[in-house]
């Protein structure tokens, strides 16, 4: 492994670790919010609601980033990581840098891009 994607890789499990320590927190937090939701009236429970969908989707987002560090690191460990999947072609280091578990090239990335639109 080359020093750039050992300085990668360190990098993603950091961010990994990271982000475990926050989902594990924020589900503590929801549990404890859950259990003192139990006694509230149906007003608080509404305003609560709005909090426990932005938590839910807060922790979404962090679980796709959480997928993506996994896949970069599978990557890592099989040899394929920084090569586009679509082309095949040598991902920038800036870009691996900017965004570590990128899977497009600059340039797929902005085709796909295109076509979703």
């Amino acid at each position: 492994m080359d020093a750039f994607t050992q300085e990668m890789q360190e990098s993603l499990l950091k961010e990994r670790n990271e982000l475990l320590a926050k989902l594990n927190s924020e589900e503590d937090n929801f549990r404890t919010e859950a259990l003192a939701a139990s006694g509230k009236d149906s007003s608080d429970l509404a305003s609560d609601e709005g909090a426990f969908k932005k938590m839910e989707a807060l922790n979404a987002m962090d679980a796709k980033r959480l997928k993506a560090i996994e896949g970069a690191l599978k990557r890592i460990s099989e040899g394929k990581y920084g090569y586009c999947l679509q082309c095949g072609k040598k991902i920038p280091e800036g870009r691996l840098r900017a965004i570590p578990s990128a899977v497009l090239c600059i340039e797929c990335k902005t085709k796909n891009e295109r076509l979703e639109r």
